[in-house]
């Protein structure tokens, strides 16, 4: 199962509202619009956006930003591949009050399978639409205990500076969302795209955290506890040497069994998903390290670094080397 949708991205809605961050709001603009810009051309448009990159506000109204700046936006709430949810400063349940279109937009919209974004307090709509109940989130340090009382069947995690379930994904502050939007970029438009919007966005990859390993999110939201239980075995040792026999065994299944109820519960095969981590491990190795290839290529689980470089490219358009060297240009 490849990261890439082979769907077409049309529309990006970042939501506007008072009080909201407008650093926040225009980050995600300028991400996806540079984007836009960058696949019109892969199409064969020339320089027509691929996409449309909308601001929307609840009732199609110019906002005020918390800096006091009158935003004015292109529309009100409409139908959208990816919403993005900046980060606001103000008081919630006065922001829910005088928005109550919000929610049962956003309900309606992850129904029809779009992919959902909160930054820092924008996760708080996800989780107030009740989204994000039984599902693992993360939103600003600050607003942590606010968010643990208020949404207590939520999963907060608050190790992870970004998190993603069932197409909606959360990052904790600024840093993480730029992270996140260089995701989706690769995920709807391809890794090329995405590794030229770093670096013609100027994107900073030398970060005080690790942003982790997102795309894996969505494939635990099942009910097989022993699949579960080797998804996290998988995720601790990706990098040593083993076979899936064993595993199974392990487990009390037999391979053929094991191989099965994998793909049921993750809809995924077992060895692509065990390539899947490999590849986003060696993905953060590459942008935010100077170990050579060869090195890399073991510490996520490769002896042979040809064989790595070719399963790379498979899962990433780009060679290990072309890769560093796009975030190296972007830094």
């Amino acid at each position: 199962m490849s990261n890439q949708i082979s769907t077409p991205l049309r529309r990006v809605s970042i939501l506007a509202i008072d009080r909201v961050f407008a650093s926040t709001l225009m980050q995600a603009k300028d991400f996806f619009h540079l984007a836009s810009l960058r696949y019109g051309k892969q199409q064969g448009l020339g320089l027509t956006p691929g996409f449309a990159t909308r601001l929307v506000s609840p009732d199609g109204q110019s906002v005020r930003s918390f800096s006091d700046v009158i935003m004015p936006v292109d529309g009100g709430l409409e139908d959208a591949d990816i919403i993005v949810l900046p980060a606001f400063w103000d008081d919630f349940d006065g922001l829910c009050a005088r928005y109550p279109q919000v929610l049962p937009w956003l309900r309606e919209q992850h129904a029809r399978g779009a992919v959902l974004c909160g930054e820092a307090t924008g996760v708080f709509w996800l989780a107030e639409a009740g989204l994000l109940d039984g599902k693992e989130a993360t939103t600003y340090w600050r607003f942590f205990t606010a968010f643990n009382e208020r949404f207590p069947k939520v999963q907060l995690n608050q190790d992870k500076h970004l998190t993603d379930a069932d197409n909606l994904y959360c990052a904790g502050g600024t840093t993480s969302a730029c992270d996140l939007y260089i995701y989706l970029i690769e995920r709807f438009c391809g890794a090329s795209i995405a590794q030229a919007v770093a670096r013609d966005i100027l994107y900073e990859v030398q970060r005080s955290y690790s942003p982790g390993r997102i795309g894996f999110g969505g494939q635990k939201l099942h009910q097989d506890v022993i699949i579960l239980q080797i998804q996290h075995w998988l995720e601790e040792h990706f990098a040593d040497k083993f076979r899936f026999e064993d595993v199974a065994r392990e487990h009390g299944m037999s391979i053929r069994n094991f191989m099965r109820r994998f793909q049921t519960a993750t809809g995924d095969k077992p060895l692509h998903y065990l390539q899947r981590l490999r590849i986003e491990t060696a993905k953060g190795l590459l942008s935010g390290s100077r170990k050579s290839i060869k090195t890399i290529s073991y510490e996520v689980g490769y002896d042979d670094a040809s064989f790595f470089a070719r399963l790379f490219r498979q899962h990433t358009e780009l060679s290990p080397n072309q890769y560093r060297q796009q975030f190296q240009q972007a830094a």
